[in-house]
């Protein structure tokens, strides 16, 4: 049988065999081949152990790294332990396609026995690995962070936590929302929390018969006189329509984004308390009922 040199464990075999028959040369032969294999193994424990050194080095120096670079935004832990990883693995995988060859195995095709496994698994796990690539872009652009009011897919809340695969929030009602990062980076993101400030904006009907620039100037000082209410922008007082039955007036004002729903709930009872003692009224929908008169061809019957 032909053999190559980089291939010493068919020739090991054949050579124990007869060995094992006594045969002196065969002996000898069997000795040298153990000997290069045992440096090939030993080269290759060498390079395994190398791989396994640098690859821990590795990941913890990115992972310092990243941390390093977005040191003030827990979220990013995330990615810089997912970095880490992939680096990790990535060295790992380059040191046992070394070691394979060391020891005379074909490494191509082990690659390709691998592209073709990990073919298998992307195709099986497309959705999974989709929400992976979303959770890398969003820990990369970073559209919100933890304990930040965002709407995500129609649905309000806080962020409570981020992961590869998930971003976890608790909505207004106290339920716990886990949306997938896929359906997340793919849709409109809203940060309620990123600016600072939220627009209150509130409209009240008014009779025709009242006077409007005392609406008005009601509408401005109650939003003055809350403390929670912004100075700039100013809160802004306007007649914003001509309903059937009632003149639109329109207040907008600013609040920090964390008072808005209890500003717009204090402001709304206060307009309310301080228009009727001012005696301004709110026009409501009025049902009126109409007698007509008897005909005359019914009185002559």
């Amino acid at each position: 049988m032909t053999t190559t040199a980089s291939d010493p464990v068919t020739p090991l075999f054949e050579m124990t065999g007869k060995a094992l028959s006594g045969d002196p040369v065969m002996l000898r032969g069997l000795a040298a081949v153990l000997g290069a294999f045992s440096i090939r193994v030993l080269v290759a424990l060498a390079i395994l152990a190398v791989t396994l050194w640098a690859a821990n080095r590795l990941a913890s120096l990115v992972e310092r790294s990243v941390t390093r670079v977005h040191r003030s935004q827990p979220a990013d832990q995330t990615l810089s332990r997912f970095i880490s990883g992939l680096v990790k693995y990535v060295v790992v995988a380059i040191g046992l396609v070394a070691v394979l060859q060391q020891l005379g195995v074909q490494a191509t095709s082990v690659l390709a026995v691998l592209g073709a496994a990990s073919l298998a698994i992307g195709l099986a796990l497309q959705g999974t690995l989709g929400n992976v690539a979303a959770g890398v872009m969003i820990l990369l652009l970073r559209p919100y962070r933890l304990g930040e009011r965002v709407e995500l897919n129609g649905r309000q809340g806080v962020v409570q936590g981020m992961d590869l695969f998930n971003t976890r929030l608790i909505d207004y009602d106290g339920l716990t929302l886990y949306v997938p990062n896929g359906k997340v980076f793919g849709d409109m993101i809203v940060n309620i929390s990123r600016a600072g400030r939220r627009r209150v904006e509130l409209s009240f009907g008014v009779d025709y018969a009242d006077d409007l620039d005392l609406a008005l100037g009601l509408l401005n000082e109650l939003a003055q006189a809350d403390a929670r209410v912004l100075a700039d922008p100013a809160p802004l007082a306007r007649v914003s329509a001509l309903a059937d039955s009632s003149v639109t007036v329109m207040l907008r004002c600013w609040t920090s984004p964390d008072d808005w729903a209890e500003v717009r709930f204090a402001l709304i009872k206060a307009v309310k308390e301080s228009f009727e003692a001012r005696g301004l009224s709110f026009p409501y929908p009025h049902q009126v009922t109409i007698e007509r008169a008897p005909s005359a061809v019914a009185v002559r019957g």
